[in-house]
């Protein structure tokens, strides 16, 4: 085994030691997820796509009203990254930033960023020519006030070219602290280990 590399090019003839020095590669690497997180919102950039604002404007604003309304500092950062995912995965983006986020915070937030797409197509599904009230399929998950509330509160209503938005260093401490939590630890909870 050459300094720093695997000597294995297929997984099922890895040694202990060959996994221990990969695992001492991917700790550093694991640690620098909140730097790529904050580089991947800044690639929401630009584009207004017909909006007033452009998506990373949009995730800012959204952040900023969770954290003024009095969050949780984990809903901060949820609303921060909830449409992370619209540049790879614009058709089902929720689940995208859902499982981003899945390791590092409780099941409830996981829940409610995994179906925001939907509890948001409560304000214009109907416009074109869809079920505005989708979202009711879940009216009895004990969660569905609490997405609903998300959408109202701080997506929905977050594309204002006006309103007074944090810049994204106000929440570079809230994302650290949170992507700092040992992957599916004591705060995910039952719940988020298997599913809602």
């Amino acid at each position: 085994m050459e300094s720093g590399t695997i000597d294995f090019i297929n997984m099922a003839d890895g040694t202990r030691e060959e996994y221990e020095l990969l695992e001492r590669h991917y700790r550093p690497f694991s640690a620098g997820l909140p730097e790529r997180l904050m580089t991947h919102l800044k690639l929401l950039s630009g584009d207004l796509m017909g909006y007033k604002i452009d998506r990373f404007q949009h995730s800012l604003q959204s952040a900023t009203r969770a954290q003024r309304d009095g969050a949780a500092e984990e809903m901060v950062v949820a609303a921060l990254l909830h449409d992370i995912g619209d540049t790879i995965s614009p058709e089902n983006h929720s689940e995208l930033a859902a499982s981003v986020l899945q390791p590092y915070v409780s099941a409830e937030t996981h829940w409610i960023i995994k179906h925001h797409g939907l509890f948001q197509g409560y304000y214009y599904f109907h416009h074109l020519g869809g079920d505005r009230n989708a979202r009711d399929r879940y009216s009895d998950h004990p969660l569905f006030g609490a997405c609903a509330d998300f959408c109202e509160r701080y997506d929905q209503n977050s594309f204002d070219p006006n309103y007074d938005t944090l810049p994204l260093e106000a929440f570079e401490p809230a994302l650290r602290r949170v992507f700092d939590r040992k992957p599916f630890g004591d705060h995910v909870g039952a719940a988020s280990r298997s599913s809602w």
